[in-house]
């Protein structure tokens, strides 16, 4: 039975990178509950300026024309970790930020640097205040340097697959397939790659329940409080 008082008064910054499948959301919404702290989905923001793109038509090659529609749209996003939400141009996108289309055009639209600018200073205007759960790829790294704790989460590529195709559905070996693709354009782009800042603490969640890997971090929250 874990505990599920909140670590009182936290008015820091947690930082949760990694890639995908290795639990990232569920664990950073549920620890943003238990520190009773906002909570903030930045690839919630880059999915939500794909569907700009991709509603344009742009060609997702051509960062001009990507950054044009970005600049000229509406994201706004909840910070409450038990209502979740994001809105572009005041319409509802919960749901298309996660199709299958959005997936696949996503990595393209964060490699713009214009588009990562733009997001970066929103994301960075919603974090100032404190008291928060931030979950990306490049928060520890690029966002917010001095966030405490920088939690890195990894896990096998087996164990990420399964759980994607769990929440998607979905052959696992072609979910592989995306993971691995989605990686490397991710970890080789020239803004701000996925990557492990140097002072972040590496968990591997692999075979880690979710509650075994909230209780580490609420631990490593409130010793950094």
């Amino acid at each position: 039975m874990s505990d599920s008082r909140p670590v009182e008064a936290f008015t820091g910054v947690v930082a949760l990178d990694g890639p995908s499948g290795t639990g990232k959301s569920t664990v950073a919404r549920r620890l943003a509950e238990r520190l009773g702290a906002r909570y903030l989905d930045t690839g919630a923001m880059y999915r939500a300026a794909t569907v700009a793109a991709l509603r344009k038509g742009v060609d997702l090659a051509d960062g001009v024309a990507v950054t044009s529609v970005v600049e000229t749209s509406r994201i706004e996003i909840s910070t409450d970790p038990e209502h979740v939400s994001i809105t572009l141009d005041g319409e509802p996108v919960d749901a298309e930020i996660r199709s299958a289309e959005t997936t696949a055009a996503v990595s393209a639209v964060s490699a713009v640097p214009a588009v990562r600018a733009l997001l970066v200073d929103a994301q960075r205007e919603l974090i100032a205040d404190g008291g928060i759960v931030v979950e990306g790829r490049d928060i520890g790294s690029v966002v917010w340097p001095t966030a405490r704790p920088k939690v890195y989460l990894t896990a096998s590529p087996e164990a990420r697959a399964r759980r994607r195709a769990g929440e998607l559905g979905g052959d696992v070996a072609a979910v592989a397939a995306d993971i691995a693709r989605r990686d490397g354009l991710d970890s080789s782009r020239a803004a701000s790659p996925l990557t492990r800042a140097s002072d972040a603490t590496e968990l591997d969640t692999t075979d880690l329940g979710i509650d075994e890997v909230v209780e580490r971090l609420v631990a490593l929250a409130a010793a950094a409080n």
